[in-house]
């Protein structure tokens, strides 16, 4: 879900090509909700092998990467390790949410309609350690950089971009602002034209570049205030925020008072304190090396086609492209060390 203040948030689209030789950590979860719940058959199924065991995910990286890698970019997928005490609930929220949509999906299928079908479907998205291991042996065999965050991958992202590891964190939520990270690339993994929800209506999407310091200046606040102004609204740790107050009304209620979170803590079962603390201070970790390599052409193959059934054909095409891609890349390292 994510923190809902985007109305608030000055960002910009640019071209992919703006971040050509540039490193960015991408949130893994993130970006592999995005594959799971759009790559899918029509009536909301999702690829799988013989087996049926999932593969759309699998697809999503390995594509949607070279992708990245042909436009100069250089990813490194951020996992998520073990979330904080108060996220327990959201994610309970989120396992009968995910039901619920299940049942509604089935549901639709039977009166045979598809669209309604797809949509339960993608909202029915999990994802479990199989999954996880599967993705991390992928990017692994592609030469990607892996990181496994201690606890969110989104804070162990915005972590690497502020100490300039990365340009900047790759995710869809607003949280990394939050978590500090002086860049946020949004819509990276997902460009391209996209139909709107409900409606037979498509749309262009580009990637998007939100800056912490410009956020700050626009809205008037420090980070500190962002923070105690995005627990008003709601987060993934005190999901609904407090009743009635939006964006808006968060960012005036922050601006004026000195503690805002100290009245709304009596009526709150969370600790609101707690929350703000972990925004500020997360678990991270330095042990990391966001180092990029030949990809292992034969252990791809024999991943994707031999254990999940992938064209050969079209993974062969995408490895050509990769090696290119990663050609190009220590080429263009070579040409700046001389330059």
């Amino acid at each position: 879900m994510g923190v809902q203040i985007g109305e608030l948030v000055p960002r910009k689209e640019i071209e992919i090509e703006s971040l050509y030789g540039k490193k960015v950590a991408i949130d893994a979860f993130n970006a592999m909700y995005q594959f799971l719940s759009t790559i899918r058959q029509r009536d909301g199924t999702p690829l799988m092998d013989s087996q049926g065991r999932i593969t759309s995910h699998l697809s999503g990286f390995f594509y949607r990467t070279i992708n990245l890698m042909e436009a100069g970019v250089k990813p490194a997928y951020v996992f998520d390790g073990k979330p904080p005490e108060f996220k327990r609930r959201e994610l309970q929220r989120r396992r009968e949410a995910r039901n619920e949509a299940e049942e509604k999906w089935y549901e639709a299928l039977e009166k045979g309609d598809l669209e309604e079908a797809k949509k339960y479907a993608m909202r029915a998205t999990r994802v479990n350690e199989g999954l996880i291991n599967d993705a991390k042996t992928l990017l692994e065999l592609m030469g990607i950089p892996v990181v496994q965050a201690p606890s969110e991958g989104e804070a162990q992202a915005a972590y690497m971009a502020a100490k300039k590891s990365a340009y900047a964190s790759a995710s869809q939520d607003y949280d990394s602002l939050l978590f500090g990270a002086p860049r946020l690339m949004r819509n990276l993994t997902i460009t391209g034209r996209r139909k709107l929800p409900g409606k037979n209506v498509y749309v262009e999407i580009r990637p998007e570049l939100v800056v912490l310091d410009e956020v700050l200046k626009e809205l008037g606040i420090d980070r500190e205030k962002l923070i105690e102004m995005a627990i008003l609204v709601g987060t993934d740790y005190n999901p609904g925020g407090i009743k009635g107050i939006g964006p808006k009304k968060a960012l005036t209620i922050v601006k004026k008072s000195k503690d805002p979170l100290a009245k709304y803590q009596k009526e709150s079962e969370i600790d609101l304190y707690a929350i703000k603390e972990f925004f500020l201070n997360p678990p991270v970790t330095d042990e990391y090396e966001l180092k990029w390599s030949e990809p292992d052409e034969e252990g791809i193959l024999k991943f994707l086609c031999d254990e999940h059934d992938f064209s050969e054909e079209r993974v062969k095409n995408g490895l050509d492209r990769l090696k290119k891609a990663v050609k190009a890349g220590k080429q263009r390292t070579l040409e700046s060390w001389f330059g």
